[in-house]
């Protein structure tokens, strides 16, 4: 079973979570000292065995977990903060369960992601989430450059020592207007959001930053649409080179959002106003 944990306040804990760290058979945590500090919050201490399960040994953990859930023991895994496999450890336990048909099930809760989203402002309708962002220059650039064209708004973590640089990059590869949001210690005594452009928060980023960080970007602009005008002019340019008329059109409307019968009519409509 994985379980969100709060980002930062124990208030956020959800009643299933604090049943299921007293009452589970195996309690799998990224750091069982955070485990037991957050289980004293909540004034619930595990009857379970605890064991540590984090990126260096989460492959070597993987056959006892399995083991004990084969024989009907109720194994929870939870992270330091938020959703277990979302940039944490947990992906490799749930894929290997479901390999074996094993009962896989969730007690949700808070998510860096879904919070960042919502008070970032911006766009939330599409979304998609990029983990953390490349450690070394190019990668961070090359993959930059590949968010540049995303049209939804995007999210991804970074830590506190390379915000600045990263919001730097960022600003560069994408515009210094691109909207976006920097959110730290989400849920904490100081948590803070900064929206601005790109270049804005880069330059505040330069001061320093400490904490969590959860980044937002805007969605590329959409480019607008072409006005009919343009694209009739679009489509006699082409007969003037030779393409039939029903031809042009198609490859004008198959360019853009106009239909193909609606362009065509904007032709003939055009023909016949310029001879009066």
């Amino acid at each position: 079973m994985l379980a969100a944990t709060p980002l930062g306040d124990a208030r956020d804990a959800s009643p299933k979570l604090v049943e299921m760290i007293g009452t589970a058979d195996v309690v799998a945590a990224e750091d069982t000292r955070r485990l037991r500090s957050l289980a004293a919050a909540l004034g619930v201490a595990p009857t379970g065995r605890v064991l540590s399960f984090y990126e260096s040994v989460e492959i070597a953990r993987l056959p006892g977990l399995l083991e004990a859930i084969r024989a009907g023991s109720t194994v929870l895994l939870v992270t330091d903060a938020g959703m277990p496999s979302v940039s944490d450890p947990g992906y490799r336990l749930v894929a290997a369960c479901i390999a074996e048909d094993l009962d896989v099930t969730c007690v949700p809760g808070p998510s860096a992601v879904t919070t960042a989203l919502a008070l970032s402002g911006l766009p939330s309708d599409r979304f998609c989430f990029e983990g953390f962002a490349p450690r070394k220059p190019g990668e961070r650039r090359r993959w930059l450059t590949e968010l540049a064209a995303e049209p939804r708004t995007w999210i991804f973590f970074e830590s506190p020592h390379r915000v600045a640089v990263t919001l730097a990059d960022a600003a560069e590869v994408l515009g210094a207007e691109r909207g976006a949001a920097v959110c730290r210690e989400l849920t904490k005594p100081y948590e803070e959001v900064r929206r601005g452009g790109l270049g804005e928060l880069a330059a505040w980023a330069e001061e320093g930053v400490r904490g969590e960080v959860t980044v937002v970007v805007a969605g590329a602009p959409v480019p607008e649409a072409m006005a009919v005008e343009e694209l009739t002019a679009l489509v006699e340019q082409l007969v003037t080179e030779g393409q039939r008329l029903k031809e042009a059109v198609a490859d004008v409307a198959a360019s853009s959002d106009v239909g193909k019968k609606a362009l065509y009519d904007a032709v003939l409509a055009a023909r016949t106003a310029a001879r009066g």
